[in-house]
């Protein structure tokens, strides 16, 4: 690894302070009650305590017999011992009689454990098998293994009692969660709500997709490849539309955009004539800072769009190049749809991974390079996915991973480690 990269800069944000920078204007949103079924993703926006025990009582954690324990001391094989059996017992339904000594009821798991018994023989500690398959009644059984006092019993409130504090205001639910506030009998709970991401992409030689295209157009990715981020990261996209070159249709579209949460915004934002998202900013708010000390996406705007004299409209101005964009998107909108849901842990997973490309950093930039993560014996390797142009999209289609090259850092050899920032975990890759 070469470092003292001769071409770094320090006249640029880096990242991490670009990053910061944004994530200081976002602030958690409101709270909403939802359907369990439609809390996925969603944070708590209260504590939630259990007003009932789990399980509701003894249950049998077994399909078996219900016994008293010291009727079955000394059963075995050669010694069974035998118990009458005087009724069943289904999940569902209540025992309607009572274990008495020599006494044995048949249960279903979760049934509810019978009044006088103790314990719960599994049927494969007693003759049961061998009576079903001979047709004889289950009018006694044949226990072959002793069990102690509570063996096999699933008691009232083991797993929650009433009262407990089961999940903490911030708790990220995932099904396990949502398992839990079934089994509680939560219908609705508080939440943080779904940030909602307007979108517009600008450019006059944009076509909608599903529209013929002329000479000299090329159809708009950009639009769905945010949308389809904003809604894997839990936002809820709202496509403005496109905005050609001139400060009239974009402000047109920006006046849609003011109800949302963030204005995200594709290409516009570099140096050239007709890149006029900045100058839109200027004029209806203000602008933080437009380039960052990365690449892909160096050219990125951030600022905000004035609603009334109180309340601004954040907006994230991504590059035009699709690569840059979907980048750019990783490392400040992705963090920012997060913090508006309430998350606080807000940093992309990463690994360390074996180049198997090396990697030269000519122009003193953080470079995220598209790799494909691959586990091989005990090893994270990665490889480049191909063509690192900014405006080739298939390259990103073929990757699991951005590889990080520090800006002061001028060649990652093949065979050196190097950080990856995972896009996805998929097992077939990894």
């Amino acid at each position: 690894m070469t470092t003292n990269n001769p071409n770094f800069s320090e006249n640029m944000l880096s990242v991490e302070e670009a990053r910061n920078n944004i994530l200081e204007m976002m602030s958690v949103l409101n709270s909403e009650h939802l359907p369990i079924s439609k809390s996925l993703g969603h944070v708590l926006s209260e504590d939630i305590s259990s007003i009932i025990n789990v399980p509701p009582w003894n249950n049998s954690a077994m399909d078996g017999f219900a016994v008293i324990a010291s009727d079955t001391n000394g059963a075995s094989d050669v010694n069974p011992v035998n118990l009458n059996v005087i009724d069943s017992v289904y999940a569902g339904d209540m025992p309607n009689s009572k274990v008495s000594h020599n006494t044995a009821i048949r249960i279903m798991t979760g049934a509810p454990i019978p009044d006088g018994a103790n314990a719960v023989v599994p049927f494969e500690q007693t003759n049961e098998t061998q009576q079903k398959n001979t047709h004889q009644q289950l009018n006694t059984i044949s226990i072959l293994k002793p069990v102690k006092e509570n063996d096999y019993i699933r008691f009232c409130g083991e797993d929650i009692k009433s009262g407990d504090n089961i999940f903490t205001k911030g708790t990220i639910l995932r099904p396990s969660e949502i398992g839990v506030l079934a089994t509680l009998g939560f219908k609705d709970i508080p939440v943080i709500r779904k940030p909602k991401i307007a979108i517009i992409s600008t450019g006059n030689e944009l076509t909608d997709i599903g529209e013929p295209i002329e000479l000299g157009k090329i159809y708009d990715a950009n639009t769905y490849s945010i949308a389809t981020s904003v809604e894997k990261y839990g936002g809820i996209p709202i496509i403005i539309g496109i905005a050609r070159d001139n400060e009239e249709s974009l402000n047109a579209l920006l006046d849609k955009a003011l109800e949302y949460d963030i204005l995200v915004t594709s290409a516009g934002v570099s140096k050239g004539d007709y890149d006029i998202v900045k100058n839109i900013l200027s004029q209806r708010g203000n602008i933080e800072f437009w380039s960052v000390n990365m690449k892909p996406a160096k050219p990125i705007a951030f600022g905000w769009i004035n609603k009334s004299k109180t309340t601004k409209l954040p907006l994230l101005g991504l590059p035009g190049n699709p690569v840059s964009a979907m980048v750019a998107f990783e490392q400040f909108v992705r963090p920012s749809i997060l913090k508006l849901k309430g998350y606080t842990k807000l940093n992309k997973p990463s690994i360390q991974a074996i180049l198997k490309n090396t990697i030269k950093n000519e122009d003193g930039r953080r470079m995220y390079i598209r790799v494909l993560v691959k586990k091989e014996g005990v090893d994270y390797y990665a490889e480049a996915t191909g063509n690192q142009g900014s405006h080739v999209l298939t390259s990103m289609a073929k990757a699991n991973g951005l590889a990080i090259c520090p800006e002061n850092i001028l060649e990652i050899k093949s065979g050196q480690t190097i950080e990856v920032q995972m896009i996805d975990w998929h097992v077939d890759d990894l």
